[in-house]
């Protein structure tokens, strides 16, 4: 049985405290340490088979070609503002600086922006037509081949007093680390007051972070570990912090308090501790179980980097939940009775007795008014539009967002992401030319480079006439795909895709939208068969994946609204309205429906709970057990919430874009769940439907098995203090 499985450990834990955080330490700093030496770097690989983009670059791979590897951008203009053709001091730096360049290790070959200004060779999209601008393009081979040594060789090129230096591209994308910890910092910061302010206790406030320092520094730690057997992306360890501080100090939460209450009682602190473990702790591994399925659903998508994401982030999930109920137990017993305070414990509070009692007597008010509320916030979700973010998103003091404005200037906008065409010859390069031309023709197109051919392999650079980001862009894309091509290869072998990052990310958001209804729908099945098994009901899991959706299609409706509309935009730091990045709706669904259904666990098992002392559902008071089970769970559901609120909402202080939505969406969604659903729409919805909660067909009753998640029986009988 996992609850005596769970009050051995919990009961060991309180025996042996210190040999227990002892193992933890020895185990953080092993993981830490052979991270460092042994651990592989995190790449943002954005490969998925499958994709026209993909292919584009597995043929210039195929043939070669350096056009399938990262680039970087050298923007350079005269220190003095002027042009380049009155400012011999800066052609000479410029000069200077270009072979400086292409001396770079890994460094395949670059533009010649300085022969170009000599008359040597063609100035076409490498001097701005004023001259000011001067664009030092800097090919590498594919990811694979690089590191992050290759971007600080980079950074480390500098023009000298005559010039103005900027860089940007691939190579930043890929190895530029993200700046500082404030997002963690504060997010704990801000869990410590509301965990003081819960518990009335530094010693109560204090145990729950450290659990979940340490279990995070063991989760991110493992992730360069990780990374030597799949590809995790840079993005895990932030994304694995937001989730991982959210849900370990919410479980510690949840066991300190029960933890409080059996102390309150009368309880020794070796049993209180066993005993909290064996009942909250049930709780904490179905709903971090929930969690972690949700999360590894990712795999659905067919998009090997969320995967790859999915994997570390649910490891940190898993690594949170051991230590609640091995960690946290021994450092509840160091803590001794000192985790009660002075403040009295109450296992009921009555205002959210009174606030229940309200909701339960005019439920259908409550039920229409806030889910047309909610509706009304997921409404903008209709105009969600996704893509990636590009350097014209990142805060003006960053060298990259420099580069992005001094090339848009200088060249247009469409330079910023050029789009790598490749074509498949078939032993026929004479349709190079006319395919060059029809391409020039389309009105979203700049101009074309001329093509280049090695061995059965074609490559055409294009340039849009809008930015990377636009719509625009993706439907000039799309337009190449479906109409230019058949037309202008028609009757000949030839094939072409569309390749370089901006296709590849238009690709990968086009790929996880088709998959987002198999996923969602994947998700919600799996949370309804498990809910079904836990409470032996139809219409309670029902209720909760429809309520679950509508917090998370608000969410998504404040995202559109901030980062697409711009509202608020200047309060969270945004420089420019930018579409969702591609991958977040998904991630965060998966995310935010795990942890949904930790509150969902959490509220009714308590409310069955009460039912049960009442004579169960056929004679107890539903009402009454409503009323009761949020009594007694809405004080430690909304502090749990709004830690998490507070931590997620901290990495909006992050300077990515995608950070931010993140931070945005899930401190949104998680406030709505934990306040308008949790608090409202379920005790109003539960009341409605009175004992029809808990019907289950009596055929489906026979064959399900008996799991009772927040339940003492079959637990040796309690030992009091001794007086």
């Amino acid at each position: 049985m996992l609850s005596q499985t769970l009050y051995r450990l919990g009961r060991t834990a309180a025996h042996r405290p210190w040999a227990v955080i002892s193992a933890w330490l020895v185990l953080t700093v092993l993981v830490v340490g052979a991270s460092g030496a042994f651990g592989a770097k995190l790449e943002d690989s954005f490969r998925v088979p499958g994709l026209d983009s993909q292919q584009a670059n597995d043929l210039l791979e195929s043939a070669g070609s350096g056009q399938a590897g990262l680039t970087a951008q050298v923007v350079v203009t005269p220190a003095g503002g002027g042009s380049f053709a009155d400012d011999p001091a800066a052609r000479a730096a410029l000069d200077r600086l270009q072979g400086a360049a292409a001396a770079l290790p890994h460094v395949l070959g670059t533009t010649d922006p300085a022969g170009a200004l000599a008359g040597s060779s063609d100035q076409a999209g490498i001097v701005s037509p004023d001259g000011r601008v001067a664009l030092l393009r800097i090919q590498y081979p594919t990811v694979e081949d690089l590191s992050a040594a290759d971007l600080d060789n980079l950074k480390g090129l500098d023009g000298g007093p005559a010039l103005r230096v900027e860089k940007g591209g691939d190579l930043y994308f890929a190895y530029e680390e993200s700046t500082g910890n404030a997002g963690e910092l504060v997010g704990i910061l801000a869990a410590l007051a509301i965990l003081f302010l819960a518990f009335g206790s530094v010693t109560a406030a204090a145990l729950p972070i450290g659990m979940a320092v340490l279990g995070l520094a063991v989760g991110t730690g493992a992730m360069a570990l990780l990374a030597n057997a799949i590809v995790i992306p840079s993005y895990a360890p932030v994304l694995g912090a937001m989730v991982g501080l959210g849900v370990g100090i919410d479980y510690a939460l949840f066991v300190t308090t029960r933890h409080r209450e059996y102390l309150a009682r009368g309880l020794s602190i070796g049993d209180s501790i066993a005993r909290s473990i064996a009942t909250a702790g049930r709780p904490v591994v179905f709903a971090g179980g929930i969690v972690v399925v949700s999360i590894l659903g990712l795999a659905v998508a067919q998009v090997p980097f969320m995967t790859a994401g999915g994997i570390a982030i649910s490891m940190v999930v898993l690594i949170m939940v051991a230590a609640s109920v091995t960690l946290l137990p021994a450092l509840l017993a160091l803590g001794g009775r000192r985790v009660v305070g002075r403040r009295p414990v109450h296992a009921t509070s009555p205002g959210w007795a009174r606030w229940t009692r309200h909701v339960t007597r005019h439920p259908r008010v409550y039920l229409v008014g806030v889910t047309a509320l909610l509706v009304a916030l997921a409404a903008p979700l209709l105009a969600l539009r996704v893509g990636i973010p590009d350097d014209g998103a990142l805060p003006p003091s960053f060298t990259q967002r420099q580069a992005y404005d001094l090339v848009a200037q200088g060249f247009g906008p469409g330079r910023n992401g050029p789009l790598v065409i490749a074509v498949a010859l078939g032993g026929d390069d004479a349709v190079l030319v006319p395919l060059a031309a029809a391409i020039a023709d389309d009105p979203g197109i700049e101009s074309v480079e001329a093509p280049v051919v090695r061995g059965d392999v074609g490559t055409l650079v294009a340039y849009a006439t809008t930015g990377p980001q636009d719509a625009a862009t993706g439907a000039t894309i799309d337009r190449l795909r479906s109409e230019v091509f058949p037309a202008a290869l028609v009757d000949t072998p030839a094939r072409a895709h569309v390749g370089g990052q901006t296709a590849n990310f238009a690709d990968v958001g086009v790929r996880v939208n088709d998959r987002l209804p198999v996923f969602i729908l994947t998700v919600l099945g799996m949370s309804f068969v498990l809910l079904v098994l836990v409470f032996r009901s139809v219409l309670v899991p029902l209720k909760a994946v429809l309520l679950n959706l509508l917090s998370i299609g608000a969410s998504y409706g404040v995202m559109v609204m901030v980062f697409q509309w711009g509202w608020g935009a200047d309060l969270i730091g945004l420089e420019s309205t930018v579409p969702i990045v591609s991958f977040i709706p998904m991630f965060m669904f998966a995310i935010l429906f795990g942890l949904s259904m930790d509150y969902e666990v959490f509220l009714l098992s308590r409310v069955r709970e009460e039912l049960a002392a009442l004579g169960g559902p056929e004679t107890g008071s539903n009402e009454l057990a409503v009323i009761d089970g949020v009594a007694k769970t809405g004080r430690v559901i909304t502090s749990a919430a709004l830690i998490m609120v507070c931590v997620f909402s901290a990495f909006v202080l992050g300077a990515d874009a995608a950070t931010k939505m993140f931070g945005i969406g899930l401190s949104t969604a998680i406030l709505i769940d934990a306040t308008l659903v949790r608090m409202v729409l379920v005790p109003a919805t539960m009341k409605l439907l009175g004992r029809a909660n808990w019907w289950v067909p009596r055929w489906l009753d026979r064959v399900l098995p008996r799991v009772d998640v927040d339940s003492e029986e079959r637990l040796p009988e309690k030992a009091l203090v001794s007086a």
